[in-house]
């Protein structure tokens, strides 16, 4: 599935719905289940959408209708897709703490 995002800053609902193929209240489920989607709210409480927040959208609709998660499988997989992205895990902080502990014993040794 290939989505053109327009080069925009914000989307209204409406043109997030096109961009995605969805309804609006698709999109207002999804970001009542899905807290990583947080549109930004105008003065007349229209839901105006960023960049990252559409992209947010477009993942989730992949892992949903493509990858056929459900709402809590496609909750899991975001956060570890985060995480994967992010690189830190364990192992990351093991050797950091190595390198910290060293690098003190280093200091002692100086001063």
């Amino acid at each position: 599935m290939n989505v053109t995002i327009p080069d925009k800053s914000y989307f209204r609902i409406g043109e997030v719905g096109k961009i995605l193929g969805v309804e609006p209240y698709v999109i207002r489920f999804w970001e009542s289940e899905f807290k990583t989607v947080k549109p930004i709210r105008t003065r007349s409480d229209q839901r105006l959408y960023r960049r990252k927040d559409v992209e947010e959208l477009f993942t989730i609709k992949i892992l949903l209708y493509e990858d056929m998660f459900t709402i809590a499988g496609a909750k899991k997989r975001l956060s570890n897709m985060k995480k994967e992205r992010s690189g830190v895990d364990d192992d990351h902080y093991r050797i950091l703490s190595d390198v910290k502990k060293k690098l003190r014993e280093i200091r002692k040794i100086i001063k």
